[in-house]
């Protein structure tokens, strides 16, 4: 019996090329004829918007990825509640990827001097089951008051049940 029969895959899988074997030599051509090493005609199809938002897929989903694999930090409150923020209509949970960003961002707060509880969650725990729970627009913010990463609430992400892109589909579909 096939168990991944009924599993839908996020639409960003759709765009994760396999990736390089390690080996592989940067001089190596990449299998359209083209040498990197060469100037590129900026008129190319290969930066058209068509490949560049591609391009941003693929990092995004691989990004995402090692997110979700990741053991990330995350600070809470009295009650266990993670530490969230506000911003732009969207609750972000606050996540860090060690104990120095997490300092880091005490500091840039001017709370460096109390302790600050935290939990360690995995990426995907924090995706899959904290951000739907909350019941509102959410996503990560991975290691603010640093160079942080936001991971939104929208397909590929997120739960598709929770992602606003694929909720502002439906209520269009809808009308």
């Amino acid at each position: 019996m096939n168990s991944t029969a009924g599993t839908r895959r996020s639409r960003l899988a759709e765009y994760v090329e396999p990736a390089a074997p390690a080996g592989r030599e940067k001089t190596e051509s990449d299998g359209r004829g083209e040498h990197p090493s060469l100037p590129s005609n900026e008129n190319s199809p290969t930066h058209s918007p068509a490949a560049e938002s591609a391009r941003a897929r693929r990092e995004l989903a691989v990004r995402v990825g090692e997110f979700r694999r990741t053991a990330v930090l995350v600070p809470v409150d009295e009650h266990d509640v993670p530490l969230t923020a506000d911003l732009g209509g969207v609750r972000w949970i606050l996540a860090f990827s060690d104990e120095t960003a997490l300092a880091r961002y005490a500091l840039a707060r001017g709370e460096g001097d109390r302790e600050w509880s935290y939990q360690r969650w995995l990426g995907a725990r924090l995706l899959d089951a904290a951000v739907p729970a909350v019941g509102v627009p959410c996503g990560v913010a991975l290691d603010v008051g640093g160079a942080g990463t936001l991971f939104p609430p929208v397909a590929g992400v997120v739960p598709d049940r929770v992602a606003v892109d694929v909720a502002e589909e439906r209520g269009a579909s809808a009308k």
